[in-house]
C-alpha cells in the first residue's frame, strides 16, 4: 500500500511539471488569491489594532474600575457611586501582574461659559501627569496638556473650542449642580485644545486637574480608576485577576471593548466585509483552478483511458488527479504566503495614508499587520479551493468510458 502511494505521488509530481505552462497559470491564480487574502486580512487587522489603541490611549484605558451600578446610574445619581479611598485601591491594583499604572478620575456634567455663550459639557478631573502618559493618541492641536502644577488649567475638545471660539489663554467658567441642590462654579484658563479619534467626544469633553474637580464637586473621592497595562494582549487575563479580588468588595470592572460601543460595531462591520471578501477570493481561485483542471483533464483523456484499460481502478485515477491538485495547492499556497508576506512588509515600510474613519477627526497611516492565524487561514483557503475545484473533474475522469476515451483525438 505504501509503495502504491509512493508511486502515485511520484507520478502526480511528474504530471505537474510535465504541463509547465498550465501548472504555472494555476499556481499563479492560487498564489494571487492567497497573497490577496494576506494583504486584505493584514489591513483589517491593522485597522482593529489602531482603532483599539486609539480608544485605549485617548479615552478609556485598558480597564476601568467603579462602584457596582455606576455605568447604569451615573447619569441619574453619580454621587451615589463614589470611591471613597481611591489611593488605597490604586495600590491594590498596582500589585497585580501586568498592570503598568492606574489613575483616578472624577466625572461631572455641567455648563462651560466664555462670558458670551454657554455650552453643556461632560467633564473629567484627572491626574495630569498620569493622563499625559495614558493619552498618547490624544493630539493637541493648540496649546499643551495639563501639568500637575496647573491649579486652574483646563483642556477642551476641538468641538468645544470651535463652538465657543476658545484658544489657549482664554478664561472660562465651569458651572455644575451639586447633589444637595447647590450650584458651584470655578474659573479656569484654557491651556490646550485636544483632538481624539471621536468627534462626538471632542464636541462635549473638557478635562481639569483632579484637585480642581474635587473642589468643584466638594468631595475627595473618585468615580472610577483607569487601569493601564503593559500589553493590550493581557487585558482579559488581568481583568479576570482583578475581578477575583475586587468584585466581592462591591466594585464592577469593564475592559476597553465593553466601554467602546463604536469599536464593537466597527469590528463586526469589518468582520462581515472581510468574510465576503474571503468568499469572493475563494470562488475566484476555485473557478480559475477548475477551468485549468478541466482543460488539463480534457487533453489527457486518452491517458486516463489507457490507465483504465491497463487495469487501474477508477478510484486510482481519481486519487491521482486529487494528488496532483493537492500538490498544486500546496505549492501555490506556499508561493502565495511568501509573496503576501513580502508585499505586506514592503507596503508597511511605506504606509498607506488613510482618510478619517466615520465619526473621527483625523486620518492615519495604515499598515499591513502580519498575523500568523490570518496567514495560515489564507494558505488553507488557497489549498481548499484547489482541492475542491478538482473533485468534480476527477470524478468525471475516473468514470470515463474506456473505448470512447481511447478514441479521443484519433
Amino acid at each position: 500500500m505504501k509503495l502504491m502511494a509512493h508511486r502515485r505521488l511520484n507520478f502526480a509530481w511528474r504530471n505537474v511539471f510535465r504541463q509547465r505552462a498550465r501548472s504555472a497559470g494555476t499556481l499563479a491564480a492560487i498564489a494571487l488569491g492567497v497573497a490577496g487574502l494576506i494583504l486584505a486580512g493584514g489591513f483589517v487587522q491593522d485597522i482593529f489594532f489602531q482603532l483599539g489603541e486609539a480608544v485605549i490611549h485617548s479615552q478609556s484605558g485598558h480597564i476601568q474600575v467603579a462602584r457596582k451600578g455606576y455605568r447604569e446610574g451615573r447619569v441619574r445619581a453619580p454621587e451615589s457611586f463614589l470611591i471613597d479611598r481611591p489611593d488605597e485601591l490604586k495600590r491594590l491594583i498596582g500589585e497585580t501582574p501586568g498592570v503598568q499604572f492606574s489613575l483616578a478620575r472624577l466625572g461631572f456634567a455641567g455648563v462651560i461659559n466664555n462670558g458670551k455663550r454657554d455650552l453643556g459639557i461632560i467633564g473629567e478631573g484627572g491626574e495630569p501627569s498620569a493622563e499625559e502618559k495614558l493619552g498618547t493618541y490624544l493630539r493637541y492641536i493648540e496649546g499643551r496638556p495639563l501639568k500637575d502644577d496647573d491649579l486652574d488649567g483646563i483642556v477642551v475638545g476641538q468641538g468645544v473650542a470651535r463652538s465657543l471660539g476658545l484658544a489657549p489663554g482664554d478664561r472660562v467658567n465651569l458651572v455644575i449642580s451639586l447633589a444637595q441642590g447647590a450650584v458651584n462654579t470655578l474659573d479656569f484658563e484654557v491651556t490646550g485644545v485636544f483632538q481624539s479619534f471621536s468627534k462626538d467626544f471632542d464636541a462635549r469633553a473638557v478635562r481639569i486637574p483632579l484637585r480642581a474637580a474635587r473642589e468643584l464637586m466638594d468631595n475627595d473621592s473618585a468615580h472610577l480608576l483607569v487601569v493601564v497595562l503593559e500589553r493590550t494582549e493581557d487585558t482579559d487575563a488581568v481583568l479576570a485577576s482583578l475581578k477575583n479580588r475586587l468584585e466581592s468588595q462591591g466594585f464592577e470592572l469593564a475592559n476597553w471593548r465593553e466601554l467602546s460601543d463604536f469599536y464593537d460595531k466597527t469590528l463586526k462591520l469589518y468582520d462581515r466585509q472581510f468574510g465576503v471578501l474571503r468568499l469572493i477570493i475563494l470562488l475566484m481561485v476555485l473557478l480559475s483552478v477548475a477551468n485549468s483542471v478541466n482543460m488539463s483533464l480534457f487533453e489527457r483523456t486518452r491517458e486516463f483511458g489507457t490507465l483504465l484499460a491497463l487495469g487501474d481502478r477508477p478510484g486510482t485515477v481519481f486519487r491521482l488527479i486529487m494528488t496532483e491538485s493537492a500538490l498544486l495547492g500546496i505549492f501555490g499556497a506556499a508561493i502565495g504566503v511568501a509573496a503576501g508576506c513580502v508585499a505586506a512588509t514592503l507596503v508597511s515600510a511605506i504606509g498607506i495614508p488613510m482618510p478619517p474613519p466615520p465619526n473621527a477627526n483625523a486620518g492615519y497611516t495604515a499598515f499591513i499587520r502580519l498575523a500568523p492565524v490570518e496567514i495560515a487561514l489564507a494558505g488553507a483557503i488557497g489549498m481548499a479551493a484547489t482541492i475542491l475545484a478538482a473533485v468534480l473533474p476527477a470524478r468525471r475522469a475516473s468514470r470515463l468510458n474506456v473505448v470512447e476515451a481511447l478514441r479521443q483525438g484519433v
